[in-house]
C-alpha cells in the first residue's frame, strides 16, 4: 500500500500520480475542473469545517490538529477502505492546497491510510 502519495493541487499532474483525488473540502482558488484532472473530490475524508478553520494552518497546532483530524476520520471507515483498496491496483494521489506541505491534512490523511 506505498503505492499512497500526496501532491499540491497546483503542481502539474503527471503520469504516476494515477488515481488522483481533491482530499479538500473546499475547491482550490485559480484551479479549474479541466486543469485538475481529478478522479474524484472526496470531501468526506477532509477535515471538518471547525477544525479546519481552527487549526488555521497553524505551525504550533498541528499536532492537536492532527490527533482531533484522525479522530473525526474514525467515522469514516468507508471512504478510507475505499482508497485503499484503488491503492492495492494503481498510485493514489492525495491531492490538497494548502500552501504548506510539511503541515497540511493529506499529510495526517495519509499515515491514516497506509496504518
Amino acid at each position: 500500500m506505498e503505492n499512497i502519495q500526496i501532491k499540491r493541487i497546483y503542481d502539474e499532474p503527471s503520469e504516476d500520480d494515477g488515481y488522483r483525488v481533491l482530499v479538500d473540502r473546499l475547491w482550490p482558488r485559480g484551479v479549474s475542473k479541466a486543469s485538475a484532472h481529478l478522479d474524484e473530490w472526496n470531501k468526506e475524508v477532509a477535515p471538518s469545517t471547525e477544525l479546519r478553520k481552527w487549526f488555521d494552518h497553524k505551525e504550533e497546532r498541528f499536532n492537536d490538529f492532527a490527533i482531533l483530524y484522525q479522530e473525526e476520520l474514525l467515522v469514516k471507515e468507508d471512504e478510507l477502505i475505499k482508497l485503499r483498496e484503488i491503492s492495492k491496483s494503481e498510485n493514489v494521489t492525495l491531492l490538497y492546497g494548502a500552501k504548506d506541505p510539511k503541515i497540511n491534512h493529506a499529510i495526517v490523511l495519509k499515515k491514516v491510510l497506509l496504518k
